[in-house]
């Protein structure tokens, strides 16, 4: 099959998260043509809909390194219907791009190292090694039940891998620009200061505790770091301010605010909720915080896998690729437990929008470079 034809396929499957939609059982359909091995594991329960199906495909042909593609099936919901030009869940292609939820997050990299892997076992046969593939429906999510359940049993099973690409968009506007070599962390905040409730009018009868939330908040907005090499600052993002309230006379009887601190690796999870909650006493102690740890920072690499991917960019795309740690957090923070890990992909410029599309061309570059790095991985 064609690069668009897979596209295509992948995009008619109606994956929202945790469901597959039918889209695992086409690829290991696919892979099972040239001889992988897929294991379906399946997580989570159905009764609360964390039922999650995950899939890990390999091809082994005798001793040699271990390279693995992952990526995930499962898409965020399309949103308004009306507001889309055409059936989010059948691809149309217009003027050399393909649309279609998923095409950019990221159904369109699943496609493309798909024909690369075929493109590669048609010439090198006899190469020695191991191909495999980790896809999950579980990544727009809590992620509970994805890539991190796949990891556990990876480790489990004893099943060791050298090196892992993770397709998802990092590029801004070129398929060369930029791929990713780690991630900082994230920590969401709820933070609660309690008052008591009165008559506007009668302030002496009441507390405000939106006093106080203020003085919190401003003692929160100190900054946490420089950043280091690798890593920007650390940053804490207030993202709402709630009382409850729905009239305009009320003092209210407790107010909450939510934030959310993404940290790189000069902290751990631990120690920044040891600063907000030491930065929060040094004003006072009328509150009540939690806090729910989404990734911690990480930052695992192989200079001679980053080199190949380089170099593979360079001579397919003709840009000088350029790794950093910005973004958001992603299943890459579960490899990077198993394995050294790079997230590359497409042009990230439509993900999650409406008329989510990806331009073919950018695809059919995106599967060259993936052949490229594969020719270098298993060269002797």
């Amino acid at each position: 099959m064609q690069l668009t034809e897979i596209l295509s396929e992948l995009i008619s499957f109606k994956s929202i998260t945790p469901k597959d939609g039918g889209s695992l059982k086409f690829l290991s359909d696919l892979l099972k043509k040239k001889n992988f091995t897929c294991t379906n594991l399946n997580f989570g329960n159905k009764k609360n809909n964390t039922f999650t199906t995950n899939q890990f495909a390999s091809l082994k042909n005798g001793n040699g390194p271990h390279i693995c593609f992952a990526g995930h099936v499962d898409v965020v919901p399309p949103g308004n219907l009306n507001s889309w030009s055409s059936n989010p869940f059948k691809a149309v292609i217009k003027n050399g791009k393909i649309y279609g939820r998923g095409a950019c997050d990221m159904k369109g990299a699943i496609a493309a190292y798909i024909v690369a892997i075929y493109n590669f076992l048609d010439v090198n046969k006899n190469f020695k090694g191991t191909i495999s593939l980790m896809t999950t429906s579980d990544e727009e999510g809590n992620a509970k039940f994805g890539t991190k359940k796949i990891v556990e049993w990876l480790k489990k099973n004893k099943i060791k891998i050298d090196f892992c690409i993770v397709g998802e968009p990092t590029n801004p506007k070129l398929v060369g620009e930029v791929a990713k070599i780690g991630r900082r962390g994230s920590v969401n905040c709820q933070l609660t200061v309690k008052g008591k409730q009165g008559h506007v009018a009668y302030p002496k009868n009441a507390i405000n505790p939106i006093s106080d939330l203020i003085k919190y908040l401003n003692k929160l907005q100190q900054p946490l770091d420089r950043g280091n090499v690798n890593f920007q600052p650390s940053n804490l993002e207030l993202t709402s301010i709630d009382t409850g309230n729905v009239v305009d006379n009320l003092i209210p009887e407790k107010i909450s605010a939510k934030f959310n601190i993404r940290f790189n690796t000069n902290f751990t999870s631990q120690g920044i909720k040891k600063i907000i909650k030491d930065r929060l006493n040094s004003v006072g102690k009328n509150y009540t915080i939690k806090f729910n740890v989404s990734g911690e920072p990480f930052i695992k690499e192989s200079k001679k896998y980053k080199s190949f991917l380089k170099k593979s960019v360079k001579e397919i795309a003709g840009i000088d690729l350029k790794m950093n740690t910005s973004g958001g957090t992603s299943d890459a923070r579960f490899i990077s437990k198993l394995c050294p890990v790079i997230e590359f992909g497409p042009v990230g410029k439509t993900m999650h929008q409406i008329n989510e599309n990806v331009k073919i061309k950018d695809l059919e570059i995106l599967s060259d470079i993936y052949l490229k790095f594969l020719e270098k991985f298993f060269s002797r």
